[in-house]
């Protein structure tokens, strides 16, 4: 049990990584596209220029990928607090053994 909690921690920490890093960049990008959207209606005033970028099939498809990204990462998270959870579930049970001798 604590092996295979052990084994995925160590085993999980790249995808983990990765996952976090493509959630952080997505979350970033999201000013830079909308500022670039917003540039291309230079004409119009600064409410419209927003509307048109939340309106816009690139900002709705950026906000879909962010949404896959947020859940791939808070996925990976709960799945390694699980884990964390059952090695100190463990050290305790072991400590409360060693306490009974």
């Amino acid at each position: 049990m604590v092996e295979a909690a052990v084994d995925y921690l160590r085993d999980s920490a790249d995808s983990c990584a990765k996952k976090r890093a493509e959630r952080l960049y997505l979350d970033e990008y999201t000013r830079a596209l909308k500022s670039l959207i917003m540039s291309e209606h230079l004409a119009e005033t600064l409410g419209a220029q927003e509307r048109y970028a939340y309106g816009d099939i690139r900002y709705r498809n950026h906000l879909e990928a962010l949404r896959l990204a947020i859940y791939d990462d808070e996925k990976g998270r709960f799945l390694r607090e699980a884990a964390e959870t059952k090695i100190r579930a463990w050290q305790t049970m072991c400590s409360n053994q060693r306490g009974n001798l």
